[in-house]
C-alpha cells in the first residue's frame, strides 16, 4: 500500500521568497488536510516568519537608499557689524545643494548594500525553513488527531464489547455457570474500557486543542472525516544527494557562509583602512572672493578615498558680492597617524573574525550532515516497520475469517467474531499509524533536506478507500 507522492518543485534559494498563493474556496476542499493547509498560511507563525523577511527587506531597501544619489538643500545666513563702534550692519545669506554619491567598488555605503543583499537571501531561506518548519508540524499534529480518532473509534468498540461480555456473564450467573468473581471481572473490565473511552475523548480534544494552537484557529468540523491519510513527502535521491542538496539550501549553512562573507569584507575594509591614508581631493571654482571676502556662486566637487564618496556642491549667495574674483581652487587633504592608530588592532580584530565565522560555517555544515543522516535513518526505520504491521493485519483478517466460520458451523459465538473484528480494527489502526509515522519522517527528512516547500504542496485526491 503505496502513499501518494506529492508533487513538489524547488525555486531558487535566491531569489525573494514567493508570496502565499491565492486561497482556494472552502467548498473546493477535498478533506480536512486541506482545510487545515489552508489554515496553516494565516497561523501565527508563518505571519511572523513574514514580517521577518518583510524587515530584511526594508533593511536592503534603506541600504540601497544611503548608497544612492543624495541630495541635499541647505542654506546659512550671517549679520555681521564690524567695527562694533561706527561699523553698520552687513547681512548675508546662501543657499547651498549638494549631492554625494558612493563610487569606489570599497566604499561601506557599497558594502552595506552587499551585506544587506546577502541578509535577505538569508532571511528568504529563514522564511521557507520556517514555514517547511510549520508544516511538518501540522503533519504532527494531523497525525496526533488521526491517533486519537482511532484511538477513540476502538475504545467505544472495547466498550461494547466489553458490555456485551458482562451480559452474557450475567446470564451464565444466572445459570450457575459463572462465579461471582468470574462476573466482577467482568464488571470491572466494562469500568475499566469506560474509563479508556473517556480517556480518549479527551486525547482527542487535547489533540484538536493542539491543532488550534498551531494555526491559531479550528477550521475543522465537530466532526472530522480524517480517513484521509497523510501523504508522503520523503525527497528522493541516495544519502550523498540529499546531504548536497541540505548543504546548499539549509538556512543555517547560508546564514554562516553570509557571515563569513560579512566577516571577509570587514577585513578587507580593515586591510584598506590600515594601506590607505585618508585623503580628500577637492576642486572649487567660480566666484572664490571679493572685495568684501565673501565668495559668491561656486561649484564644488571632492572624492573622499577611503570612503569612496564623490561629493558635489552649488553655492548662491543671496545678495552678490563687490567685485567678485572668478578662479579655480585645488585642495587635497590627507590625515596620516603616526601614534595612537588604531588601524592594526582592527586588522587582527577582523582576521580573527574571519576565522570564528570558517569555524561556525564547518559546525553548521556538520550539523546539517548530521541531521540530514538522523532523519534519513528515522525513514528506514519506520519504513521497516511496516512489513510486520501488514502482516499482522492480514492474520487478523483471517481469524475473523476463522471466527465467521466457526459461528456459521456453530461451534463460536458471536462473542468471538466481535473479539476478531476487534482485533482487526486494532490492527488495521496500528497499520494506520505506522504509515502515518512513515509520512512524518519524510515530512521531517524534507524539511532537513530544504526539499519541503508548503506553498508548492499539491495533494492529489484518493480513491474512495482510504490508502491506495
Amino acid at each position: 500500500m503505496a502513499q501518494p507522492t506529492v508533487a513538489q518543485t524547488l525555486p531558487s534559494t535566491t531569489a525573494p521568497a514567493p508570496a502565499p498563493a491565492p486561497a482556494a474556496p472552502a467548498s473546493a476542499l477535498a478533506s480536512p488536510l486541506d482545510s487545515l493547509l489552508l489554515a496553516l498560511r494565516s497561523a501565527p507563525g508563518w505571519r511572523a516568519a513574514d514580517l521577518t523577511y518583510r524587515a530584511a527587506q526594508l533593511q536592503l531597501d534603506s541600504a540601497r537608499l544611503r548608497a544612492g544619489l543624495n541630495l541635499t538643500v541647505g542654506g546659512n545666513a550671517a549679520l555681521t557689524k564690524a567695527p562694533w563702534e561706527g561699523g553698520d550692519w552687513t547681512g548675508n545669506g546662501t543657499l547651498t545643494l549638494s549631492a554625494s554619491l558612493p563610487v569606489l567598488p570599497w566604499s561601506p555605503l557599497l558594502e552595506g548594500v552587499r551585506s544587506a543583499e546577502r541578509g535577505v537571501q538569508t532571511a528568504a531561506l529563514d522564511l521557507r525553513g520556517a514555514r517547511a518548519g510549520l508544516t511538518t508540524q501540522l503533519w504532527q499534529a494531523y497525525a496526533g488527531l488521526r491517533a486519537a480518532g482511532d484511538a477513540l473509534t476502538l475504545a467505544d468498540a472495547q466498550l461494547s464489547l466489553s458490555g456485551q461480555l458482562l451480559a452474557a456473564g450475567r446470564d451464565q450467573r444466572a445459570q450457575g455457570l459463572l462465579t461471582e468473581s468470574g462476573l466482577l471481572d467482568r464488571q470491572a473490565n466494562l469500568e475499566a474500557a469506560q474509563a479508556g473511552r473517556d480517556r480518549a475523548a479527551r486525547a482527542v480534544t487535547q489533540a484538536r486543542a493542539a491543532l488550534t494552537r498551531l494555526l491559531g484557529t479550528d477550521p475543522l468540523p465537530a466532526t472530522p472525516d480524517l480517513s484521509r491519510p497523510l501523504p508522503d513527502l520523503t525527497p528522493a535521491g541516495d544519502e550523498a544527494t540529499l546531504i548536497a542538496r541540505a548543504l546548499e539550501r539549509r538556512p543555517e549553512v547560508r546564514r554562516a557562509q553570509a557571515t563569513l562573507a560579512d566577516a571577509q569584507a570587514a577585513r578587507d575594509a580593515a586591510v584598506l583602512a590600515a594601506r590607505l591614508p585618508d585623503v580628500t581631493a577637492s576642486v572649487t571654482a567660480g566666484q572664490l572672493a571679493s572685495a568684501s571676502g565673501a565668495a559668491g556662486r561656486t561649484v564644488s566637487g571632492s572624492l573622499n578615498l577611503t570612503t569612496g564618496v564623490l561629493g558635489a556642491q552649488v553655492s548662491v549667495p543671496l545678495r552678490e558680492p563687490k567685485s567678485p574674483v572668478s578662479g579655480v581652487n585645488l585642495a587635497l587633504n590627507a590625515s596620516i597617524p603616526i601614534l595612537g592608530s588604531t588601524e592594526s588592532a582592527a586588522l587582527r580584530q577582523a582576521e580573527l573574525g574571519v576565522q570564528q565565522a570558517t569555524l561556525a560555517l564547518d559546525v553548521a555544515r556538520q550539523g546539517a550532515e548530521l541531521d540530514v543522516r538522523t532523519r534519513i535513518q528515522a525513514v528506514q526505520d519506520e519504513r521497516g516497520a511496516l512489513d510486520a504491521a501488514r502482516t499482522r493485519v492480514r492474520a487478523a483478517e483471517l481469524t475473523v475469517q476463522a471466527a465467521q466460520a466457526r459461528l456459521d458451523a456453530g461451534l463460536a459465538t458471536r462473542l468471538d467474531v466481535a473479539q476478531a473484528r476487534l482485533n482487526l480494527t486494532q490492527a488495521t489502526q496500528a497499520l494506520s499509524a505506522q504509515l502515518d509515522r512513515v509520512s512524518v519522517a519524510g515530512a521531517a527528512l524534507a524539511q532537513a533536506t530544504a526539499d519541503l516547500d508548503p506553498l508548492l504542496l499539491t495533494i492529489p485526491a484518493l480513491p474512495t478507500g482510504g490508502r491506495p
